[in-house]
């Protein structure tokens, strides 16, 4: 798949995760959030990273997608229940994706819980 077709598939797959209830967003690695402080710094509009971020898609020969999903999740559902639900939508959303069939395998990535503040 080429490079064009792997961004493709981490818009699917971070979609796919952002739909799942209980999930507040998508937490970048560490290489994306140091670019983007080395952005802001030098540029004085904030820059956000796209959802895409907390998505990496690994293709292995023979092996077939590995793709890591790092979610931020909220209060009010058990973890456990989100990250289920997470990993069964992005697998069944890669899988549909492909025009080839080929094995997926997801890594779901809990990195915190947000907390929910109520309006005083």
């Amino acid at each position: 798949m080429t490079a064009t077709g792997t961004t493709a598939l981490l818009g699917v797959a971070a979609d796919a995760a952002l739909a799942v209830p209980g999930v507040a967003g998508l937490q970048p690695r560490l290489a994306h959030r140091l670019a983007a402080a080395a952005t802001t710094r030098a540029d004085p509009m904030p820059h956000r990273t796209s959802p895409e971020a907390g998505i990496r898609a690994d293709r292995a020969p023979g092996s077939g997608w590995h793709i890591e999903v790092r979610c931020v999740l909220t209060e009010g559902r058990r973890a456990l229940d989100i990250a289920r639900d997470v990993h069964d939508r992005v697998r069944t959303a890669v899988i549909s994706h492909l025009s080839a069939p080929e094995p997926v395998t997801v890594t779901v990535t809990v990195t915190r819980i947000a907390a929910r503040y109520d309006a005083a």
